[in-house]
């Protein structure tokens, strides 16, 4: 999965520095472009890519048109709340339950939306 960011050093800090993600790969290219892939600890890595042109440019941020984009799944909302919410990360709700888990909206550097998920455990 790709997502368009601004720069990449900016959204390596965030990914890394405030979400607690592995930098897996920062491969320099042509062009002064990077294959840059960051994941969280279990799941599915993601390919940031500096935007190409003003029609990408427009859409950092905004690639869902102000849904919910992605899915954090987490085994202790609490912890990662705590400490995401230190780091600086902005939620834009009070964590709350749902039939399915915990569950609080948040925005990355950009101001694409997240959820940080709990499942409820089956039982």
């Amino acid at each position: 999965m790709a997502l368009l960011v601004a720069d990449y050093d900016d959204a390596i800090a965030f990914y890394v520095g405030a979400l607690g993600f592995s930098l897996l790969e920062n491969t320099p290219l042509d062009d002064g472009k990077r294959w840059v892939r960051v994941g969280p600890p279990l799941g599915t890595a993601l390919l940031l890519a500096r935007a190409d042109g003003p029609e990408q440019t427009a859409r950092i941020g905004d690639q869902t048109g102000g849904r919910v984009f992605l899915f954090l799944e987490t085994d202790d909302f609490a912890r990662d709340h705590a400490l995401f919410s230190a780091r600086g990360v902005r939620f834009l709700e009070a964590p709350r339950s749902e039939a399915y888990g915990t569950v609080a909206v948040f925005e990355d550097l950009y101001g694409n939306r997240w959820d940080l998920i709990e499942p409820k455990r089956a039982g």
